[in-house]
């Protein structure tokens, strides 16, 4: 059986560690901070049956018109595996397809539907409340500020999907 340390057992050194990880760590932060927002986005996008990650996936097909597996999971920094799972309510619900490519068996093409460009028409105008509501409270040009910082994030070296 496991022993659950108490406070008490705790090693003062790792104690140490993770006191001072507490506000300082980069990872926690924004994580936490976009399950806070994502959870606004997604009870303002409620009434058109989709969620902030979903109505991400719509638009960016929208914009593409196809796009493989690939590159989709590029274009909204997730990695293969975790974009998969979520297409596949989509797809069921007729709001994309999914198909092997025309011209490469093996890769997977993702296409947008006509009912999946129905049910993205409803959901923009919720979408756009829910950025309206966030820069009204937040500040537009602190919004625009974060939205910079962040994507100066994605130009980093991490390479978090490197096989």
């Amino acid at each position: 059986m496991a022993r659950t340390a108490d406070r008490k057992g705790l090693d003062p050194a790792l104690r140490e560690v993770l006191g001072s990880m507490d506000g300082q760590c980069n990872s926690f932060a924004t994580r936490r901070a976009a399950r806070y927002l994502a959870a606004s986005y997604d009870r303002t996008l409620a009434p058109s049956g989709l969620r902030t990650t979903q109505f991400t996936i719509l638009y960016k097909l929208a914009l593409a018109g196809r796009s493989s597996i690939s590159r989709l999971a590029d274009a909204i920094a997730m990695d293969r595996t975790t974009l998969a799972t979520n297409l596949k309510p989509l797809e069921r619900d007729g709001l994309l397809t999914v198909r092997a490519d025309d011209h490469d068996r093996r890769a997977r093409v993702v296409e947008i539907t006509s009912a999946g460009l129905r049910r993205l028409e409803r959901a923009v105008p919720l979408w756009q409340e829910a950025q309206n509501r966030f820069e009204g409270v937040y500040g537009a040009e602190k919004a625009a500020n974060l939205r910079s910082a962040l994507r100066s994030v994605l130009d980093t070296d991490l390479d978090p999907w490197a096989e």
